[in-house]
C-alpha cells in the first residue's frame, strides 16, 4: 500500500489520541478538622490532563465569548463522607470529599469548580495520622 495513503490514517490516529488526555487519575487528600484530634489520608479521584486550545493573537478583535479555552474538568461525581476520629461530642465529625467518576474537555464551571492552578490541601498532616475504617464510610447522592 502507498505510504500516502496512510498518512491521513495515521494523523487522524495521532490527533484523537491528543484529544483524549482528559482522564480519570488517582489523588491523594489529607483531611483533618481543626477541633479534631487526628488526621486522614484519602485516596480519592480527580481529573488531570491535556485539552486541545487554541490562543489566538488577535484576542482585541473578537468577542469574548470566543476565547472560551476547554479544561480538563468532571463529568460525572459523587461524594463520599467519612468520620473524622478524635471530634469533641460538639463537632461534626464527617467530611465530604468527591470522587470523580467520568471527565471531560469543557469550559471551566466556576459555580461548581476551582479553575484555578493551586492545590490548597495540605500534602501532609500536621496531627497524628489515622487509617480510615471502611464501617464508618457512606455515599451521599447528589
Amino acid at each position: 500500500m502507498n505510504a500516502l495513503r496512510l498518512l491521513p490514517l495515521v494523523l487522524s490516529l495521532s490527533c484523537s489520541r491528543v484529544g483524549s488526555l482528559c482522564s480519570v487519575t488517582r489523588h491523594v487528600l489529607n483531611v483533618e478538622k481543626e477541633e479534631c484530634s487526628h488526621c486522614m489520608t484519602i485516596n480519592t479521584t480527580i481529573c488531570a490532563g491535556y485539552c486541545m486550545s487554541r490562543d489566538v493573537n488577535i484576542k482585541a478583535l473578537l468577542p469574548k465569548n470566543a476565547l472560551v479555552q476547554n479544561v480538563c474538568t468532571f463529568q460525572d461525581i459523587k461524594y463520599i463522607s467519612i468520620m473524622l476520629p478524635g471530634c469533641p461530642p460538639d463537632v461534626d465529625p464527617f467530611y465530604s470529599f468527591p470522587v470523580v467518576l467520568s471527565c471531560l474537555c469543557s469550559q471551566c464551571v466556576t459555580d461548581t469548580t476551582d479553575c484555578t492552578n493551586g492545590i490548597e490541601t495540605p500534602f501532609s498532616c500536621t496531627k497524628p495520622q489515622w487509617s480510615i475504617p471502611t464501617s464508618r464510610s457512606r455515599t451521599l447522592s447528589l
